[in-house]
């Protein structure tokens, strides 16, 4: 089963439980009280129970369920740890490397790698813990985790508000329409094919800044910010304007010489939890892709 993100609309206000049986195949009431009790199912980025009463607008991320016998174990993965103090990890995560576990990568991925690395973490959250935001399998970069509850909820309610701040880097083929621009459309599952994200009339209102910082014959080096949180987000804005993130063979971007999606989470600021001053981490270019920008120009 794939992960679901799924929006509350105004005749869909019910108990958690209820709307999750309702809205996914094959999951009974309990079953979906299950998945909440494990930690699967949040709202709008939080945690909550069975008994949450749903408000219109509100979204409903469910997590992959194909093996509900999934136990998340330590396991002695490598991981670039830029910054750890009480609250939170940052870590520069490699490419090719799952956030959590899910169809066809039970284990091997950074939750298991973010246990071994902090065995007293708290507040563990079944396959997520402290996970408070994702990145694709394939894409590199910054991610930040929480190591206690009160860390996850404060962070959690950031992204809600919109007070965190991504930067991306990105190679996109071809040439953007425009050297500086803010992407408006809506996003939602794609109706068509389960595992990608469209742009759909009636998806969830999304947001993307880029400017692009180098052009080339066939390729725009570009600097994005989400200023939502939609899954696939840059890689579906960039490909409806007919520029796919280059290596993104899931949305039209296939190279011939990249093994990959060239995106890359360059930079993320935030509130810290505990003293709220405004934290910066920043990692620089990783050598697969740094090595495909310098060789463009000698294709």
């Amino acid at each position: 089963m794939i992960d679901l993100e799924l929006l509350v609309e105004p005749d869909s206000e019910s108990r958690l439980d209820s709307f999750v049986a309702e809205n996914v195949e094959e999951i009974s009431r309990s079953m979906a009280a299950n998945l909440i009790s494990d930690g699967r199912v949040s709202v709008d980025g939080v945690i909550q129970k069975s008994s949450y009463r749903l408000k219109s607008g509100e979204v409903v991320f469910v997590s992959s369920v194909q093996n509900p016998k999934i136990e998340l174990t330590p396991q002695d993965i490598p991981l670039d740890i830029i910054f750890e103090d009480d609250d939170l990890i940052v870590i520069n995560k490699q490419a090719g490397l799952p956030v959590h576990p899910g169809p066809g990568h039970p284990d091997q991925t950074l939750a298991n790698a973010v246990l071994y690395a902090c065995p007293d973490l708290q507040g563990i959250r079944s396959i997520r813990p402290g996970i408070v935001h994702r990145l694709d399998k394939d894409t590199s970069g910054v991610i930040v985790v929480a190591k206690n509850d009160s860390a996850l909820s404060h962070l959690s309610n950031q992204l809600k508000n919109r007070e965190v701040e991504k930067t991306y880097i990105c190679l996109v083929k071809g040439n953007l329409p425009s050297l500086k621009a803010v992407i408006d459309a809506p996003i939602a599952r794609d109706p068509y094919h389960r595992q990608r994200m469209a742009v759909v009339e009636n998806g969830r209102d999304s947001s993307t800044k880029f400017s692009v910082l180098k052009r080339f014959d066939q390729f725009d080096y570009v600097e994005v910010k989400p200023l939502t949180g939609r899954t696939h987000q840059i890689r579906v804005h960039m490909n409806s304007l007919g520029n796919p993130v280059a290596g993104d063979s899931l949305y039209n971007g296939f190279v011939p010489d990249l093994c990959r999606q060239f995106l890359h989470a360059q930079k993320i600021s935030f509130i810290h939890p505990s003293n709220l001053k405004i934290v910066e981490f920043s990692v620089e270019l990783p050598e697969d892709l740094t090595y495909f920008l310098k060789n463009i120009d000698k294709e």
